[in-house]
């Protein structure tokens, strides 16, 4: 039973030999190419949007390019905006493959905010490193904590991860209004917490930008979830229970605790977004009297299209960061409003999520090639 349902999952690498091989080839070439088509057919529909509304598509792809580009501190920002988009990406990409939706991302990137402040502006007298490691940890816990409290509400109760973290979410949001309100305020008339001491500083890597060292600690965390996803027993577990939950029991998998190690796993991405921010950017907790900042439903997206692969989601946030970075440079420069980039954005997201189409338009294409 463990052979088959390893041999049917998707993150085997192809056999190379035999039209078996070659048809699992196929169908990979095309998992990776409906993506890139779906960007580039979503580029060009933004540029005709451009166009029409009397615009110089040529002149917003220039502050596209001036925003991200244009200079070291472009780059750095840019960068910037991906850091916590690989992050949350990867949170959701994560849970997928355990058969879970987790929408919990923004709650549990607040709670580890606030988290990585208190851990950075309270404990005093460590060294650099250690101050660091130790706010770190405690975002990537509080984080993990409040996802696994859905977790384990779907692991042993049934109760639907979904309706579970669209509560948590806003559960987070008050309980930081309130705490931030009564108990952690600094000084003054912003909702703010105290700022975080020197040494819970993540290092500056690309000044005058505020690119940090976050960004390495991003790539290595899709480097691990690659590598505990798909080269650890713990990884194949969570894979075959998001791939055939019966199957997997049947197999002797402990279906319930994967779950629930899951979200808990899931939960401490997300809250590795937010510490980040943290402890590179923001260097203290602004409390989101307006709302959630996005980043944890952006991940959605970014798993989406990167097909909650690792690799996927790293390119998959390199793209929305740009676009983000790029939206208020081409309001400036070519009066494009900021909805376009939305409408970009929510375009590549429905031709991913219709990704079927595509898949029958290379399909006919093969079989009139043949012919």
């Amino acid at each position: 039973m463990t052979g088959t349902v390893e041999t049917r999952d998707p993150g085997r690498s192809p056999d190379q030999g035999g039209p078996q091989g070659r048809s699992r080839l196929r169908a990979l070439l095309i998992e990776a190419l409906v993506p890139v088509i779906a960007v580039v057919v979503a580029l060009l529909i933004g540029l005709a949007f451009i166009a029409i509304t009397g615009r110089d598509p040529a002149r917003a792809a220039q502050a596209l390019w001036v925003a991200n580009f244009g200079s070291r501190r472009a780059i750095g920002e840019a960068l910037v905006s991906v850091t916590p988009l690989i992050f949350t990406g990867l949170s959701v990409a994560f849970a997928f493959r355990a058969g879970l939706f987790n929408i919990g991302g923004e709650g549990q990137y607040i709670v580890a905010q606030l988290a990585a402040a208190v851990a950075g502006y309270a404990i005093t007298g460590l060294p650099g490193w250690l101050h660091v490691t130790v706010a770190l940890l405690a975002g990537a816990l509080a984080g993990g904590l409040w996802g696994a409290i859905p977790g384990l509400l779907k692991a042993y109760r049934g109760v639907h991860e979904v309706v579970n973290t669209i509560m948590m979410n806003y559960i987070a949001l008050y309980l930081a209004n309130y705490l931030i309100a009564y108990y952690l305020k600094a000084p003054g008339a912003l909702p703010v917490t105290p700022e975080i001491l020197p040494t819970a500083r993540l290092a500056q890597i690309l000044p005058p930008s505020r690119l940090h060292t976050g960004l390495f600690l991003a790539l290595a965390a899709a480097v691990l979830v690659y590598l505990f996803l798909w080269h650890t027993r713990w990884g194949y577990e969570i894979r075959a229970v998001g791939h055939n939950p019966r199957a997997a029991e049947y197999a002797g998998i402990d279906v319930p605790r994967n779950l629930a190690l899951a979200m808990l796993i899931s939960g401490a991405l997300a809250g590795l977004a937010g510490t980040v921010q943290v402890l590179g950017v923001q260097r203290a907790f602004y409390d989101p009297v307006g709302g959630f900042v996005g980043y944890g439903f952006d991940g959605i997206a970014v798993a989406l299209l990167g097909r909650n692969h690792p690799a996927g989601v790293v390119l998959a946030a390199l793209l929305f960061g740009i676009l983000d970075r790029a939206a208020p440079t081409m309001q400036a420069m070519a009066q494009v409003p900021k909805a376009t980039i939305w409408v970009v954005q929510a375009t590549v997201i429905l031709l991913v999520a219709a990704d079927q189409i595509i898949r029958s338009l290379l399909s006919r294409r093969r079989e009139v090639a043949a012919r």
